[in-house]
């Protein structure tokens, strides 16, 4: 199938790739099907297995860069957005799929989540945003779209999810303000709450398996959400065919957000 929508000239720049089963790789997958430059980012690591690792996946999409990016670093995150600008003239997209908590916080009593769990949360899953499109902003000087992920935890309790999910609503208002804030520069943002996809995240969420075939079960189209899927939809709020479009947050769940179950 031809794709109908054209990134060409347009530069993206994603950040939260760890492995194939990342909906980050997905979503890099489509936008450079559909013409875009992509400059990548790979959590470092004390051995640089990461690099190795995200550099080998994305090797098909000839990135312009890979560059290391841990968010709960301010001045490695300078580094980055000064690399973006001495590497592309300007930044059309911002593709931000970071999130993370200790995995014992997002299991047992909502009461019992600690003070440092919660900051950990918030900052890498939340906060990022701000920072990231504080970067973003000076570059994207013919406007831009930003694009989140998100989950339906954020909005309803979701067993085993706990910190993750009080990290997801933050991260969706978040859009909100960033949206009014960044309008006047013609840069747009929004989020993507995607059904439950098979990811090094999603492993750290107990009985996740009873979760999809829950899902499965409730969702009106009667499957899972695929990778490719969602990687479409980021394509589409990338593009000029959704110029009116911000402060959303767009699901992608084979409508199990619908219903009642």
């Amino acid at each position: 199938m031809t794709n109908m929508l054209d990134l060409s000239g347009k530069t993206a720049l994603v950040t939260g790739i760890a492995n194939n089963r990342s909906i980050a790789w997905g979503i890099a997958q489509k936008l450079h099907e559909a013409g875009a430059k992509l400059g990548v980012t790979y959590l470092p690591d004390d051995r640089d297995r990461n690099k190795g690792k995200v550099g080998e996946l994305v090797a098909p999409f000839s990135p312009s860069f890979l560059l290391p990016c841990n968010v709960q670093d301010d001045a490695q995150v300078d580094g980055l957005f000064d690399a973006v600008a001495q590497k592309w003239e300007k930044l059309d997209i911002l593709v931000h799929c970071l999130a993370f908590a200790n995995k014992d916080e997002l299991s047992g009593n909502f009461t019992d989540i600690s003070r440092d769990g919660f900051k950990l949360a918030l900052d890498v899953s939340a906060y990022s945003l701000i920072q990231l499109c504080r970067g973003a902003k000076p570059l994207m000087k013919e406007g831009g779209s930003v694009i989140t992920l998100t989950y339906l935890g954020g909005v309803k309790v979701v067993p085993n999810y706990n910190v993750m999910g009080t990290a997801k609503a933050a991260l969706e208002m978040n859009v909100r303000y960033l949206a009014a804030d960044l309008g006047a520069s013609n840069i747009r943002v929004n989020g993507i709450s995607a059904g439950p996809i098979r990811t090094l995240a999603s492993a750290a969420i107990g009985d996740f398996h009873k979760m999809l075939h829950h899902f499965e079960e409730t969702a009106p189209l009667k499957r899972l959400v695929t990778q490719e899927e969602v990687g479409n939809t980021a394509a589409f709020l990338a593009s000029d065919l959704s110029s009116a479009i911000t402060g959303q947050i767009i699901y992608v769940d084979c409508g199990y957000e619908v219903m009642g179950a």
